[in-house]
């Protein structure tokens, strides 16, 4: 590597309106390294790349690419100086071909016109690094792809503009393991290459796979700073001032573990085979599998979103037949989606109306039993404070709460409910470190309430650490079952297919 940086940032600091964002941080990425940015939410993170991409200007402090101090004034300079920044919400436009998102702005001329023969030919070239597994075809509207392949087009997209620096911000986030490491396997490219790489994750096991430096930043300043990478938990410490070990509390004893509350024989739609299946009280079972093994389907049939068309399904010992989410949170069955923005919540009313308009919606569907003293004001005050919800005042829109508060909210309004089985589908999607254990924790207090508690994940050592028991699902059936003991590879080998049932 050169002695001189690709980027150096030195003494950084900014502040907003009685909040200061960034404190004399100095950071640096060199050509051919990959160097891991980790940090909470509100770290500082975002606020220090947005300096280096030209979004925002420091208060204080230097920027410098191949040691030539820069004073960005707008991210077009920025991006012409070989700054490329992968931001969780994509930048492209739906309407437009993958070919022409690309190349918008920059778009290749003959005889005066766009020459979209050659725009073509290059945007299956720099696709072509994707593998024949990814398949893009450069003609296709993004709006027609799926998120997976829209981050590989925000990815294919920076490595057309010859970027010096790329900058990926928790890239995985949308992406399944096989997803994952086709990314991997790109950025190891883009490293051989002699591409700098900024990466951003809360996942420990990519700043182990990935990273060849690592730095923390918590509350606005560089806590450490690991010329190699350091075993996890060192890197969690840095990061939330706790140890790794504390993340998933203990699983349930077998004492703790009770009934069966729902079960299914020979369940199947469209999207499902033959599922057998049982959930019991006090015990959180994940359900992993690669995108479109029926993980998802599996959800939305148990919540009468996608009901089961063969096969009987029972709650406690009776038999039932959803066939839509009002039986389902009538008969005791409540569901939190992936996306919580889009599917879960009313982001411009209040955290306290985002629990009670639903509690009280839902409350009535029951005809007043399960109405309770948890759907007037205090009582949906009382829950929240019981969740732990973060926020100045429960009267704060829910747009302006982190993540982690989002869901914990959403948790609340179920409880006003009493559900008897509560499905989470990728319960911390988009969520720091510190929030991540404490959704562990409440996840294991519902079920130690008598919850039979159901996750749905793509990230395999959640799985592994949050789960009593594992199922792990492949082309619409149940592939396998695990104990907690299981490794990523059992894991995997079932959800590939290259195994049988374990024991």
């Amino acid at each position: 590597m050169s002695d001189v940086p690709t980027i150096e940032m030195r003494g950084i600091s900014k502040s907003f309106p009685a909040v200061k964002a960034l404190r004399g941080v100095s950071f640096t990425c060199s050509k051919g390294e990959v160097h891991a940015l980790c940090g909470e939410n509100g770290a500082g993170k975002s606020t220090l790349i947005k300096i280096l991409s030209g979004v925002y200007r420091p208060d204080s402090g230097e920027v410098l690419i191949d040691g030539q101090e820069q004073h960005f004034k707008h991210p077009q300079e920025a991006l012409l100086a070989g700054i490329s920044v992968i931001y969780q919400e994509f930048s492209l436009l739906p309407e437009r071909t993958v070919a022409q998102n690309l190349f918008l702005g920059r778009e290749p001329t003959k005889n005066g016109l766009i020459d979209n023969k050659a725009m073509v030919a290059e945007t299956q070239r720099v696709l072509g690094l994707f593998g024949v597994r990814h398949r893009i075809e450069p003609e296709t509207l993004v709006a027609d792809l799926d998120v997976a392949s829209q981050q590989m087009v925000e990815i294919a997209k920076a490595i057309s503009l010859n970027a010096k620096v790329i900058v990926m911000d928790e890239p995985t986030a949308a992406l399944n393991e096989a997803e994952c490491e086709v990314l991997f396997s790109l950025v190891d490219q883009l490293r051989a290459s002699g591409t700098a790489i900024v990466y951003i994750t809360h996942r420990m096991r990519e700043v182990t796979r990935l990273a060849n430096r690592v730095t923390v930043i918590k509350d606005g300043e560089v806590t450490a700073s690991f010329d190699h990478v350091p075993a996890p938990d060192v890197i969690v410490r840095a990061m939330v001032g706790r140890d790794i070990s504390e993340y998933y509390p203990e699983p349930a004893t077998a004492s703790e573990i009770g009934p069966v509350v729902l079960s299914v024989s020979g369940g199947g739609n469209a999207a499902l085979r033959d599922i057998n299946l049982e959930l019991r009280s006090g015990e959180i079972v994940g359900f992993a599998g690669l995108q479109g093994a029926g993980r998802t389907p599996l959800a939305m049939a148990l919540f009468g979103a996608a009901p089961f068309t063969s096969g009987t399904m029972t709650l406690d010992g009776k038999a039932v037949h959803l066939t839509s989410p009002r039986d389902a949170i009538r008969a005791g069955i409540g569901m939190l989606p992936g996306d919580r923005k889009a599917q879960a919540l009313f982001l411009m009313q209040s955290v306290r109306d985002n629990g009670m308009l639903t509690a009280r919606s839902f409350a009535g569907i029951f005809g007043g039993h399960r109405a309770n003293r948890f759907t007037d004001l205090n009582g949906m005050n009382a829950l929240l404070d019981q969740m732990k919800v973060r926020a100045p005042s429960y009267e704060q829109e829910m747009r302006f709460l982190s993540g982690g508060n989002q869901q914990k909210a959403i948790v609340a309004r179920w409880l006003a409910l009493r559900p008897k089985v509560l499905i989470f589908i990728e319960p911390t999607r988009g969520i720091d470190v510190d929030a991540k254990a404490s959704i562990y924790h409440l996840m294991r207090d519902l079920a130690r309430a008598g919850t039979a508690v159901m996750m749905v994940s793509s990230d395999l050592p959640e799985i592994l650490g949050a789960s009593d028991r594992i199922v792990v699902m492949r082309e619409g059936r149940i592939a396998g079952e695990f104990g907690r003991s299981a490794t990523e590879a059992e894991l995997m080998l079932a959800a590939t297919g290259e195994t049988g049932v374990a024991a």
